[in-house]
C-alpha cells in the first residue's frame, strides 16, 4: 500500500474504538462468549523456526485475498463503519495479558492474517465470523465469506478505553508509547528499500498471540515472515509499563540472495521543523513525528543527525561493528514548537533499538524522500548487515525496542535539541556571498555550566570552508549552550557537516552533531 494510504488508515484505525467480541467456546483462553477457535494444535518457537525454515526452500505464494473485487469496495469511508462488537474481547477476564481486539480485511489490507491463541503448548486459529463485527445492512462486508481471515490486531489497556500496540498491514506495528499517542511505526523487516527496482515487504502471515498469567501488561507475540525472498520466525516478548518494550527475536531463512537487508526497520515522517523554516507552507511551526536519528556507536561515540526534507530521494550510511543502540526519535517535546492540539507531535513516541546478540559489521542507513505533507511517511531507517544474504545460510537478530519518550541511555553529554539554519556573516555589516551559518543548541552534561571561553566547536565539512566559529551558553537559559559556525559553500552538491564541541583538555562535551546541507535548494513542493 502507498505511504499515504497506509498513515490515512492506521490513523484512523488505531485510533478508533474497535472491540472484538466473542462467541462460545470450550478453550479456556477465551472465557467469554464470542469467539470461535479451531481445533488445538502444538505450538512452540523452535516448530515455528522449523516451519520458516522449511517454507523458505519452497516456492513463494501469494498471500493476496482471491476475495479482492470485494475488499475494493471496503474504501476508507467503508472501513469506518465496521465495528466490532463490544460485548467482549479476548482476555478481558483479567488473568493476565491485554484485552485484544482484531482488525477486519479492506482495500488497503487484502493479505489476511490467521490469528492463534497458544495456552498450555497448544494453539488453535481464532476462525473469523461476520457477526463479531457491527455492519450496515448495505455494507460490502457482508458479501465476504466466513473463512476470509483478519488484518491484524492491537492490545488494550484493562478498561478498553485506549490501545497501546498494534499490527497492522504487511509487517508493520506500533505503539502508543509513553506519552500515549502513534507515531512513527516499525517492521519485521525492509528489502532492498531505496534501490533502483520496486521494494520488497515481507508480511506477517500468521500470529500467535500467548498472555502471561498474572501480568496484565505483558504479552507474547509469535509471528511468520513470509516474502518472495525470505521468510522467518519472529517472537516478541511485549511489556507495557510506563514506555513499552518489546524483546525480539528473529530467525531470517533466504529464500534467494538480497542486495538490501534492512534488519529492525523503522518508519517515520518529517515535514520541516525550526530546521528547514523556508518548507513550512503550513501555518504550524513544526510538523513531524521525529526529528532526528540517534546513533551509540560501538566505539562509544554518540552520534545526532538531524532529519531533512531533501529534494530528492537520498540514503546515507553510518558505518559501524557491534553497535550499542540507535533509533529515531522526537526530542522536542514543547507544544508551542508545534502548535497542533489535534494531532500532538510533542507527544510522538521515540523508538530506540538496542541489539541484544551480537551484530557484527554493518551499517544504519537512513533514506529520507521529499514530501509536500504530513500524510506521507517519507523517513525509514534500519540496520543493513555487511555479511551475505544468500539461500542456505540463516540470520538471528535479537534487540530490545523501546517505545519511548527519550532514549533509554542518555549519555553524560551535551544532546542536541535544536539546528538552525540562515544567512551567516555579522549583523549590521556586508554580508557574505554563498555563507550560510549553523546553529546549534544543547543541553545536559557538562556544557550547562560552561562560561565563555571554556569550550570550542570543532567543525568538518565534506567541501566548502568554515569562516567563522565560537561557542557559548545562552545569556538568560540556564543550561543552554549554544555552538555555531559560517560555512562559505559554491555550488548546490550537498555538503556533509560534522560537529562537536571540546573542552580545554580536548575532551568531547557533546555528542557528534551530523548534518547535511543542500545549498540554494528550492523550497520542497513535490509530493513523495
Amino acid at each position: 500500500m502507498t505511504d499515504l494510504n497506509r498513515r490515512d488508515f492506521l490513523s484512523f484505525a488505531l485510533s478508533s474504538s474497535v472491540v472484538a467480541g466473542l462467541s462460545g467456546s470450550a478453550f479456556a483462553a477465551a472465557e467469554a462468549p464470542g469467539l470461535t477457535f479451531g481445533p488445538a494444535k502444538t505450538f512452540s518457537f523452535d516448530a515455528l523456526k522449523e516451519e520458516a525454515e522449511a517454507l523458505a526452500a519452497a516456492p513463494w505464494q501469494d498471500g493476496r485475498s482471491p476475495h479482492g473485487e470485494i475488499l475494493e469496495q471496503i474504501d476508507y469511508d467503508a472501513f469506518q463503519k465496521i465495528r466490532f462488537r463490544k460485548d467482549h474481547a479476548l482476555w478481558a477476564d483479567g488473568k493476565g495479558g491485554a484485552p485484544v481486539q482484531f482488525f477486519h480485511l479492506g482495500r488497503y489490507f487484502q493479505e489476511p492474517v490467521l490469528m492463534h491463541v497458544v495456552e498450555n503448548g497448544e494453539a488453535r486459529e481464532v476462525l473469523y465470523r461476520p457477526d463479531y463485527f457491527d455492519l450496515p445492512e448495505d455494507h460490502p462486508a457482508r458479501g465476504l465469506p466466513d473463512n476470509i481471515g483478519f488484518s491484524g490486531f492491537r492490545l488494550h489497556e484493562p478498561s478498553q478505553k485506549t490501545d497501546w500496540l498494534a499490527f497492522l498491514g504487511a509487517s508493520y506495528f506500533r505503539s502508543s508509547g509513553a506519552l500515549n499517542q502513534y507515531g512513527l511505526s516499525a517492521r519485521g523487516l525492509a528489502i532492498d528499500t531505496a534501490l533502483p527496482k520496486p521494494e520488497e515487504f515481507p508480511r506477517f502471515s500468521r500470529i500467535w498471540l500467548e498472555r502471561v498469567e498474572g501480568e496484565p501488561d505483558r504479552v507474547l507475540v509469535y509471528a511468520l515472515l513470509d516474502s518472495p525472498g525470505i521468510t522467518g520466525a519472529y517472537r516478541f516478548d511485549c511489556a507495557r509499563g510506563d514506555g513499552p518494550v518489546m524483546d525480539v527475536s528473529s530467525w531470517l531463512y533466504p529464500r534467494k540472495t538480497v542486495e538490501r537487508l534492512g534488519v529492525a526497520p523503522l518508519t517515520s515522517m518529517y515535514w520541516y521543523s525550526e530546521t528547514n523554516r523556508k518548507q513550512a507552507v503550513d501555518w504550524r511551526p513544526e510538523i513531524h513525528d521525529s526529528d532526528g536519528l540517534a546513533i551509540w556507536m560501538g566505539n562509544g561515540e554518540r552520534l545526532w543527525r538531524p532529519l531533512n526534507n531533501p529534494p530528492e530521494t537520498v540514503t546515507n550510511a553510518f558505518m559501524d561493528e557491534r553497535p550499542r543502540g540507535f533509533g529515531l526519535l522526537q526530542r522536542d517535546r514543547d507544544f508551542d514548537h508545534y502548535q497542533d492540539d489535534g494531532v500532538f507531535y510533542e507527544r510522538r513516541p521515540s523508538a530506540w533499538i538496542e541489539p541484544v546478540n551480537e551484530w557484527a559489521s554493518g551499517q544504519v542507513q537512513l533514506v529520507e524522500i521529499p514530501t509536500d505533507d504530513e500524510i506521507h511517511d517519507n523517513i525509514v531507517m534500519y540496520w543493513v548487515p555487511d555479511a551475505p544474504v544468500e539461500p542456505g545460510k540463516p540470520l538471528q537478530f535479537d534487540y530490545r525496542l523501546y517505545w519511548t519518550a527519550d532514549e533509554p541511555f542518555p549519555a553524560e553529554l551535551g544532546r542536541v535539541m535544536a539546528t538552525y539554519t540562515g544567512t551567516g556573516g555579522i549583523p549590521g555589516q556586508p554580508r557574505p556571498e554563498n555563507t550560510t551559518r549553523f546553529v546549534v543548541d544543547y543541553r545536559g552534561g557538562e556544557v550547562g555550566a560552561l562560561e565563555r571561553g571554556d569550550a570550542e566547536p570543532v567543525v568538518d565539512l565534506s567541501r566548502g570552508k568554515v569562516t567563522l566559529a565560537d561557542a557559548h551558553p545562552v545569556v538568560g537559559q540556564p543550561g543552554l549552550y549554544r555552538a555555531f559556525f559560517d560555512a562559505r559553500i559554491e555550488g548546490t552538491d550537498p555538503v556533509d557537516m560534522r560537529m562537536y564541541v571540546k573542552g580545554g583538555d580536548d575532551r568531547a562535551l557533546t555528542e557528534t552533531w551530523l548534518y547535511q546541507y543542500f545549498p540554494n535548494r528550492d523550497d520542497v513542493r513535490g509530493g513523495a
